[in-house]
């Protein structure tokens, strides 16, 4: 079934529609979505600058026993460090860098005298390259900073990690809320939530039931591996052994980016039809996505509903 991936010459149309849709919402409610996440990380730098005397004592051991300040640290200096450039300035172990910044912890097998000359030679890096400027009381030996100007420090700080990840936050709140106004719409339809812990397999979802972010095994090689999928639901009129309708929430900033990312959903798509044949796999779009995107997705077999028209979800069987 074609629902708008067949009707090219509304294409621009929708596309307008989508583009003012996004921009109205990014006015209202990005600033806050990013000023909530700035207020939570100054409080996490707070911490780190209290750990840190601070930024006055900085070692080996510090990192050690606490790991996860390191990200506060790379944007306590002038210039605050990107994640490479403070492996290849202090010529440690990339594993060490990454495994700290993704899980907040140290790698389990690294050799203790390796680790340890590694996070001394972190340490004095940060100490040797800490921005005087946002820490006034630096170069003032037994000067104590202010209130206000630990604040202000570690609100800097905090802007400088957020600002490095600005998008992601925008993406992930903007996510949330295109799921919710699914979750809306399909119970406002008489349709069940199932929620996370009920531990539903996406092909047992029974007609009538929907349930977010559960994962679709597809044959891959010799094995199985899982793809995520953002909303599973099952149309009433569906029988038991159908398999559910799975639709990809996704929203975009700009055009530039969406055709960087165009070929993730083909993807799947592939592996999909390759393990299960026939399957409805459909995106609900908000935001920039041109004739470029579209007519890409469309060749693929790829259907799509926009969120300022909604109503088309019922063209798929809900």
């Amino acid at each position: 079934m074609c629902v708008n991936n067949n009707k090219p010459k509304k294409w621009n149309e929708d596309i307008d529609k989508s583009v003012d849709m996004y921009n109205d919402w990014f006015m209202k409610f990005a600033p806050k979505a990013y000023r909530d996440t700035r207020q939570k990380t100054t409080k996490e730098v707070r911490a780190t600058l209290n750990a840190t005397q601070n930024l006055t004592v900085i070692s080996g051991d510090l990192l050690k026993t606490n790991p996860s300040v390191l990200p506060s640290l790379r944007m306590s200096t002038c210039p605050p460090l990107a994640v490479d450039r403070l492996i290849g300035l202090s010529g440690v172990s990339k594993n060490l860098v990454r495994v700290i910044e993704k899980e907040k912890k140290l790698p389990p097998q690294m050799e203790k005298k390796k680790l340890d000359s590694d996070l001394e030679a972190i340490a004095k890096l940060i100490e040797k390259m800490a921005d005087p400027d946002i820490f006034v009381w630096l170069g003032h030996k037994g000067k104590s900073p202010k209130e206000k100007e630990v604040y202000r420090a570690a609100t800097i700080v905090a802007d400088r990690l957020c600002g490095a990840v600005s998008n992601p936050i925008i993406r992930n709140t903007q996510e949330e809320r295109q799921l919710e106004k699914i979750k809306k719409w399909l119970q406002y339809f008489g349709y069940q939530f199932l929620p996370a812990n009920s531990k539903i397999k996406f092909n047992n979802i029974k007609p009538g039931q929907f349930a977010f972010r559960l994962n679709v095994p597809i044959s891959h090689g010799v094995g199985e591996v899982n793809i995520p999928v953002d909303v599973v639901v099952k149309p009433k009129s569906a029988k038991t052994e159908d398999l559910p309708l799975l639709i990809e929430a996704k929203s975009a900033g700009d055009f530039t980016n969406v055709n960087k990312r165009r070929k993730e959903e083909a993807a799947k798509m592939k592996q999909l039809k390759s393990t299960y044949g026939e399957v409805e796999y459909i995106l609900f779009l908000c935001g920039y996505f041109d004739s470029g995107y579209l007519g890409y997705e469309a060749a693929e077999g790829i259907d799509w509903v926009w969120e300022h028209r909604m109503k088309d979800l019922k063209e798929f069987g809900l």
